[in-house]
């Protein structure tokens, strides 16, 4: 009789999108979570992508009317409705970034100092790319020289 029978599979069938039940138990704490994050990301990609569909065939074409307030109001209405597609545009940006240092292992670490961020603000923030401590310290600076 052949032991290999006996054998588990290591191959968990889902097309390597989620690790197996073996596979979390050989991930750290610090790795399942950045996993889930990673889900997270995702799903808000997906979201912001859906969402930018339906707004950009809703946005109102530029329309000329009579009065002048009522063509500033809609030169208004849509200024503001380009800005919110633009800071979507920036999100959707910084989360594909962060999807890529997940998969190349770099998520997580500070750019500036190098150390490991903290968990709980990769999860209030997972685009973040700095410490608080590095984050608070930029921020300082900026208010110091009024950016």
């Amino acid at each position: 009789m052949s032991s290999q029978k006996n054998k588990p599979v290591s191959h968990n069938g889902n097309g390597g999108s989620a690790p197996s039940s073996n596979e979390k138990k050989n991930l750290s704490a610090r790795e399942e979570k950045l996993q889930e994050i990673k889900c997270e990301l995702v799903k808000q990609r997906e979201i912001i992508l859906c969402e930018a569909e339906t707004a950009i065939n809703a946005l109102p074409e530029p329309t000329v009317f009579p009065d002048l307030g009522d063509q500033a109001s809609a030169e208004t209405d849509r200024s503001f409705m380009l800005q919110l597609r633009g800071r979507e545009q920036r999100l959707l940006k910084k989360i594909d970034e962060a999807i890529d240092r997940i998969d190349c292992g770099t998520f997580g670490i500070c750019e500036v100092c190098g150390e490991p961020i903290a968990i709980n603000r990769l999860i209030a923030r997972p685009v973040t790319t700095m410490c608080i401590a590095c984050k608070t310290e930029q921020e300082e600076d900026e208010k110091q020289t009024g950016l």
